[in-house]
């Protein structure tokens, strides 16, 4: 078994030793990033490989899975204008973070926890307890107040216990960090673990794939604690160092106009979050982060990229999710961001990929 890579805090340069259960840098409580530069494998080497994101070992911190449900290799399917859609919503949990939740899982089945802990509004925490199911793993997931009751459903029906917390989303992210400070605990973070990261960067590694070793002009990407983007920007700076790429795709980072916190700091030109963003109602509730703890990272992979920010109102949300189902795609009203930001045009005649990251029913129709 390939030896766990050691940790790092991307502020101050602390390290963290493989096989600590501590989930963020021990000096400043920020999140960590995973001591570890890959060469993915060449496009013909792939031929024949598991059809999941497995396949892609090269790329990934951990092998030999033990816990995988299959997870990955999403449809490609296009839309119109040059712009296609990955269809992450056809993943086991029917969302994209089972890409990096079965990451989590799997390192947590090798550190040996006495349990774990998440925080989520919903599809992290879905993705995290279907995993520690499989792993065999007690799981707690702590979500906020006014969560979907179909997402909350989802996790019980997992054989994860509940915690639902008064407040929004920052109270519930202090709920669990204050449990994954207990011994014995593995903070199951999709925020503060790296691992996690790696998951989601086999996104790119796929649209790299289907699109025959080449990536369109633009990838936009939803982004409350940016994820998703960071992942991406992982795996477009690993194919780009092989050689793989000869050139970088713009990253367009897609919130809500109600809780943009990194938009707000993109057009002051900062390198961090400006002021505070009040916590506010929005169909787009899965990136509603009024304080993404990575803010930094984001901005300056947007910015590296040659890319930008795009808000969405909610008549935009709610016409693109009516827009993607007359299309025979339904999305849950957060996973519409991207297509509600680029599809009037925004893009211009360049080539671009969006995410449609959750099913439906996980949340309904957004004005029903």
């Amino acid at each position: 078994m390939t030896p766990l890579p050691d940790c790092f805090c991307p502020v101050d340069g602390t390290r963290v030793p493989t096989g600590s259960l501590a989930w963020c840098c021990p000096v400043c409580r920020g999140p960590l990033d995973l001591d570890f530069a890959p060469t993915p494998a060449s496009l013909k080497s792939l031929a024949g490989r598991v059809n999941s994101l497995w396949r892609y070992a090269e790329c990934l911190p951990l092998s030999s899975p033990s816990v995988s449900l299959g997870e990955g290799r999403t449809p490609l399917v296009p839309l119109k204008d040059g712009v296609s859609a990955k269809l992450d919503f056809l993943m086991p949990t029917l969302s994209f973070k089972d890409r990096g939740a079965v990451l989590l899982a799997e390192l947590a089945l090798r550190l040996r926890p006495r349990r774990v802990v998440a925080d989520s509004s919903g599809n992290a925490g879905t993705a995290v307890a279907a995993y520690c199911a499989r792993a065999q793993l007690p799981c707690t997931v702590y979500v906020p107040d006014g969560t979907s009751a179909k997402k909350l459903e989802q996790i019980g029906a997992h054989g994860a216990r509940l915690e639902v917390v008064p407040g929004d989303r920052e109270a519930t992210a202090r709920a669990a960090r204050e449990a994954a400070d207990e011994e014995g605990t593995f903070y199951a973070s999709h925020v503060f673990n790296p691992y996690f990261l790696h998951g989601t960067k086999t996104y790119v590694h796929e649209l790299w794939e289907d699109l025959g070793g080449r990536l369109p002009d633009v990838i936009v990407v939803p982004v409350g604690n940016g994820t998703l983007l960071l992942g991406a920007s992982l795996a477009i700076a690993e194919l780009h160092a092989a050689g793989m790429i000869d050139r970088r795709p713009a990253l367009y980072a897609v919130q809500s106009a109600a809780v943009a916190p990194l938009a707000h700091a993109w057009q002051e030109g900062a390198d961090d979050l400006v002021g505070v963003t009040p916590a506010a109602p929005t169909f787009a509730e899965g990136i509603a982060i009024p304080r993404p703890p990575r803010a930094r990272q984001i901005l300056r992979a947007v910015r590296d990229s040659g890319g930008t920010f795009l808000t969405v109102t909610e008549d935009q949300l709610r016409h693109a999710q009516r827009d993607l189902a007359s299309q025979g795609l339904y999305v849950e009203s957060t996973g519409v961001a991207c297509w509600a930001a680029v599809r009037e045009g925004a893009l211009g005649a360049r080539t671009a990929v969006v995410p449609l990251c959750g099913a439906g029913l996980k949340t309904g129709l957004a004005d029903s």
